[in-house]
């Protein structure tokens, strides 16, 4: 079973060399979502995208993410996420795009959740795209 502690290095592994493959990224990104991570008690992804300034430049992001709940013990102790995180050049069609949905295991099945991101307008538009930059990086939220 994946730890914690190398989840990051794992999905760094699945995803491989082409990182500019966004299609490639998205399948990786799927099958490690299926993977129960050591403590986790459900599964917690999200899809998002939008345009924002975090860096003082506007730019597209596009982000697949897989949310931790760690404990110590029984005891809450803090969340992490792990990011795949595409960033675009933020074109007229792409500043339209901005969608923000979450999957937890205990509201059904993974799949259809996939299929429901699959198709929708701010996840076909981009994919069609050639990104700027991909950065894979866990962090505690």
């Amino acid at each position: 079973m994946i730890k914690l502690r190398d989840a990051e290095n794992y999905l760094k592994n699945k995803i491989g060399e082409n990182s500019s493959d966004i299609t490639k990224v998205w399948e990786a990104f799927k099958s490690f979502g299926r993977e129960h991570v050591e403590g986790e008690e459900e599964i917690a992804l999200l899809f998002q995208c939008g345009v924002s300034d975090f860096t003082g430049e506007e730019l597209f992001y596009f982000d697949f993410v897989r949310q931790f709940t760690s404990y110590d013990d029984e005891e809450y102790s803090h969340m992490e996420q792990l990011h795949c995180e595409f960033v675009f050049e933020p074109t007229d069609d792409l500043r339209e795009l901005e969608t923000s949905q979450w999957y937890f295991e205990n509201d059904g099945d993974v799949e259809d959740f996939f299929i429901e991101i699959e198709n929708i307008e701010e996840f076909k538009v981009p994919m069609k795209r050639k990104p700027t930059r991909l950065s894979v990086y866990q962090e505690e939220v």
